[in-house]
Order: C-alpha cells, then sequence, then structure tokens
C-alpha cells in the first residue's frame, strides 16, 4: 500500500526525497520505495521520519485495516 501521507508530508516540508533520506540516515532510493509502499521501514527508520517532518507515527504510518 502506498504511503501518499508520507510523501505530503515531505513535500509540505518542503523537502525532496534525497533531502529526507540524508537527514534521516538512509538512501533516496530508500525514501521512494517507503513511498511507493514496496519498503517496509524498521521502528527506528519510522521514527526518524516522523521526527524530522514533526508528525506522528500515527499520522504517517497508520494503515486503516479496511
Amino acid at each position: 500500500m502506498k504511503n501518499i501521507k508520507l510523501k505530503v508530508a515531505r513535500i509540505e516540508q518542503d523537502l525532496s526525497q534525497a533531502e529526507l533520506a540524508k537527514e534521516v540516515g538512509v538512501t533516496r532510493q530508500t525514501i521512494g520505495l517507503i513511498e511507493l509502499g514496496k519498503y517496509n521501514p524498521t521502528l527506528n527508520l519510522c521514527l526518524a521520519i516522523c521526527h524530522r517532518l514533526g508528525k506522528t507515527l500515527d499520522e504517517l504510518f497508520w494503515q486503516d485495516p479496511n
């Protein structure tokens, strides 16, 4: 499932995938794969992304079971 919430939050902060990746210590490809729903990030990476974007885990990574 695509992570549209992450992409929107990143764009709202005027960050490219490469910029966010550098700030959280991963590659641009990793951020791209997370946004596409093709990579399941570790909890530590989720927390780093949330901290940088000023969002909670629920806001960025919670998936509605419906």
